[in-house]
C-alpha cells in the first residue's frame, strides 16, 4: 500500500507537528501532505521545518496564496497527492497505532473501494475538557454495526443518528475509484460541514467497508479555537451550516438520476424540517401548515418531529 495522508493547515501550529509524526509511524504511508491555508499563526514556518526534517512531508499553498477552506484544500492535496490511497487528517488531530490495521487487510480485496473506521476524542486541556466534555464525552464517532456497502448511505439517511457516523480522520479511499466516481470532489460552497456532505455522496458512488469500529483508529483534539466544535457547542449557530449543508444534499439528490425518488423525497424533507425549524414563529406556523397541506406523510411519519420537536414552542 502506498497511502497518501493529506493535511490541511489552518491556525494549527500547535498540533500540526503531532499529526504529522502520527502519520509518519507507519511503513504504509508513502507521504504527508501538507496544504497551508494562509494560517494566521506560525503553522507556516512549522510545516517548512517539517518538509525539512522528513522526506516523506511535502509543503503546498494554493496558487494565490490565499484562505480557500478545508473543502479545497483537501482537494488541492488530492490533485498533488502521488500515492495509491487516500487518507485524511486534520491538522488537530492524530493517528492511533491501529490506523491501517483493518485496510492492509480490507483492501487485498478490489472491490474494496474505501474503508471507514472509529474516531476517538483527546481533550488538549482541562479547560476543552470542563468546556466540551458534556457535547463529546468519551464517545466514539463510529457506525454503530457493521454494514454492507450497499447499505452505508441510506442508512445515514434514513437511520440518522441511529446508524452512527464516521469521520474523515477514519477513512481510507483508493485514489483511483475516487477520482472516476467523485465530481466535484469537496464542494467550495461550504465553508462547515463540508466533510459530512462529501461522506453522504462517497457512500452513495463508492463501496465502502467497515473497518475497526469498536475502538478508536484516530483521535479528535478538542480545543478552546476549533470551529466545529465551537458549532457543536452552539458558539457558532448550528442552524444555519447544518441549513446550508442540507441544501447542497438536497440540491445534488435532485440532480441525481441514479437516486431512487423515495430517497430523494426524504432528503428534502430533512432539508425542509430544518427550515421550518428554524424559521421565526410566524413564518414557521404558516410552512408548517403549507406542508401539512402538501405533505402530510411526512409530519405522520414524525421526520420533522426529529429536527424541531423541541424548537415548536
Amino acid at each position: 500500500m502506498k497511502i497518501s495522508v493529506i493535511i490541511p493547515v489552518y491556525n494549527a501550529e500547535k498540533f500540526v507537528t503531532q499529526a504529522v509524526e502520527s502519520a509518519l509511524q507507519f511503513d504504509e504511508v508513502h507521504e504527508v501532505i501538507l496544504i497551508e491555508d494562509q494560517s494566521p499563526d506560525n503553522a507556516l514556518q512549522i510545516c517548512e521545518q517539517l518538509v525539512e526534517k522528513y522526506n516523506r512531508v511535502k509543503l503546498y499553498q494554493h496558487p494565490d496564496k490565499g484562505n480557500h477552506g478545508a473543502g479545497p484544500t483537501r482537494n488541492l492535496g488530492i490533485e498533488k497527492s502521488t500515492g495509491d490511497f487516500i487518507a485524511f487528517l486534520d491538522a488537530d488531530d492524530y493517528y492511533l497505532p491501529n490506523r491501517f490495521d483493518a485496510e492492509k487487510e480490507l483492501f487485498k480485496k478490489s472491490e474494496v473501494e474505501g474503508v471507514y473506521g472509529a474516531l476517538g476524542v483527546h481533550y488538549y486541556s482541562e479547560k476543552a475538557r470542563e468546556q466540551y466534555y458534556p457535547v463529546f464525552g468519551d464517545k466514539l464517532t463510529t457506525v454503530y454495526k457493521k454494514h454492507n456497502p450497499k447499505e452505508v448511505f441510506p442508512g445515514q439517511i434514513f437511520m440518522l443518528g441511529a446508524f452512527g457516523l464516521f469521520s474523515i480522520d477514519a477513512l481510507t479511499i483508493r485514489k483511483d475509484a475516487l477520482i472516476q466516481k467523485m465530481n466535484p470532489l469537496f464542494k467550495s460552497s461550504l465553508r462547515l460541514h463540508q466533510d459530512t456532505e462529501f461522506l453522504f455522496r462517497l457512500s452513495f458512488y463508492l463501496d465502502l467497508h467497515p473497518g475497526i469500529l469498536d475502538k478508536a483508529v484516530a483521535m479528535r483534539g478538542v480545543h478552546e479555537n476549533n470551529r466545529i466544535t465551537m458549532v457543536d457547542a452552539k458558539k457558532i449557530n448550528p442552524a444555519t451550516t447544518r441549513i446550508l449543508l442540507w441544501k447542497e444534499v438536497d440540491d445534488w439528490a435532485k440532480n441525481e438520476k441514479t437516486i431512487p425518488d423515495h430517497i430523494k423525497l426524504h432528503i428534502n424533507r430533512i432539508y425542509r424540517s430544518f427550515q421550518i425549524a428554524n424559521a421565526p414563529a410566524p413564518k414557521k406556523w404558516g410552512m408548517i401548515l403549507k406542508n401539512l397541506i402538501s405533505d402530510y406523510q411526512s409530519i405522520r411519519s414524525g421526520v420533522y418531529n426529529i429536527n424541531f420537536r423541541n424548537s415548536l414552542f
